[in-house]
């Protein structure tokens, strides 16, 4: 097949008609298939099950420092989660705080606690000044610019490249504006285009002067460990890069067993300096007397050690993996030599960041879902929705079965197509 802008128009126009019989005959099947949210698929769930049965009522209940599980204390987590969490992100226990099931919650957590207290190092709160910022690489994660736009923190879009968001581009805005307060950050499989932060980018990051002293970057390594790549693809610590540039508290990381073990049920960890770990837990105290203990100690019974951990993980990669490689074999085959879309093909995570013609993606995704296909809302990898290219659309393959996914990729080709050629003949 040969690249669209080669063909006469003739040729469109047979194309057109035989992809709007192809299209009407997808609709008439009345499909009701779902891509829109990255969700673990039954099967991965369901590698976890063993984990219900790791405590029961013989079970000793009272963790290594004498903490009862089955009541109150242990603000912080219990001493094996967060030598859990701290061999997971190589950073020491005193540097962890163990929160309940959500890492989405304290990210939305701290921006609150930012807002109405400041953090380590502020003048005054976040919301004393007339307007805060956050810069949001684009596109990215729909959740982290829903945290902003609710408490009306203007974001700043700022490109992804290969290695990471555009740091020239960084670092000259966090330079000048000291309204600037935070960055939004997915750097291991990034979501959606499956990006890892070059070692630079990651020194950048940590070392850059920012005008604002409390600048603070918000690093959600939700896919630290979720690899599909036959090697796991590295990335620096930006803890350790952050105390050798002696900024130590500009970092908070976030991470979570939520795609781990069970959405909703896991457990969610902030690391971060041991001053900021003190800043944090006094204000954390005001709010809660401490999380789940219990669930906590069934996830460290369950992971007995790293390498355990690593084999589950191995698990979920067998079950997700020809999902992915499904989707990059439908995109070549339907796609490819037209030229008329392109793809990320990520090592890891959940997410394939695919890019139309610009213009396209909003129809495109409207089309799937009158078709019975629903994909993430065109422009939601971007901050108040608003795709300035209309062109990038989210895939997330791994809660379908593979059958699903096939049938779901092949209406997804054909809006693809269909709408280029309509465009392209305007």
């Amino acid at each position: 097949m040969t690249q669209l802008s080669e063909w006469s128009k003739d040729q469109l126009t047979e194309r057109l008609d035989e992809l709007k019989e192809q299209y009407k005959n997808a609709v008439q099947q009345n499909l009701n298939l779902n891509m829109a949210r990255g969700k673990p698929c039954p099967e991965q769930v369901e590698l976890s099950m063993g984990m219900l049965d790791v405590l029961d009522s013989s079970s000793s209940m009272v963790s290594e420092n004498g903490v009862d599980l089955r009541n109150y204390g242990q603000l912080d987590g219990i001493p094996e989660a967060k030598r859990f969490f701290a061999n997971l992100l190589d950073v020491g226990e005193e540097e962890v705080i163990v929160g309940g099931n959500s890492s989405l919650t304290l990210m939305h957590d701290a921006v609150t606690r930012a807002l109405f207290d400041g953090v380590k190092g502020s003048e005054k709160p976040w919301a004393d000044y007339d307007k805060i910022k956050f810069l949001a690489p684009s596109p990215g994660y729909d959740r982290h610019f829903a945290i902003c736009e609710r408490y009306n923190i203007e974001m700043i879009i700022i490109d992804m490249k290969e290695d990471g968001p555009d740091m020239d581009q960084v670092e000259e805005l966090v330079k000048q504006d000291e309204t600037i307060k935070g960055i939004w950050c997915v750097p291991k499989y990034s979501n959606p285009n499956g990006t890892t932060y070059s070692d630079e980018v990651v020194d950048r990051l940590a070392s850059m002067e920012t005008k604002a002293t409390d600048f603070r970057i918000f690093w959600d390594d939700a896919y630290t460990i979720h690899h599909l790549g036959t090697e796991p693809v590295s990335l620096k610590n930006i803890l350790k890069s952050a105390k050798a540039a002696g900024n130590e508290d500009r970092p908070y990381i976030f991470a979570s067993t939520s795609k781990v073990t069970f959405p909703g049920a896991g457990i969610a960890t902030l690391a971060a300096s041991e001053g900021n770990v003190d800043d944090v837990r006094s204000k954390m105290a005001a709010q809660t007397i401490g999380y789940d203990k219990i669930n906590q100690m069934r996830h460290v019974r369950f992971f007995t050690e790293v390498t355990s951990l690593e084999e589950h993980m191995k698990k979920h990669a067998r079950i997700i993996k020809p999902k992915f490689d499904l989707v990059y074999e439908t995109f070549r085959e339907q796609l490819g030599d037209k030229e008329i879309a392109t793809w990320s093909e990520p090592e890891g995570g959940y997410f394939i960041s695919l890019d139309t013609a610009k213009g396209t993606a909003k129809k495109i995704v409207q089309m799937a879902k009158d078709a019975g296909v629903t994909l993430t809302g065109a422009g939601a990898t971007f901050p108040y929705g608003k795709d300035p290219n209309d062109q990038n659309i989210r895939i997330a393959p791994t809660y379908p079965s593979m059958e699903e996914l096939a049938t779901a990729l092949q209406v997804l080709c054909i809006c693809i197509e269909l709408v280029t050629i309509e465009k392209k003949m305007l």
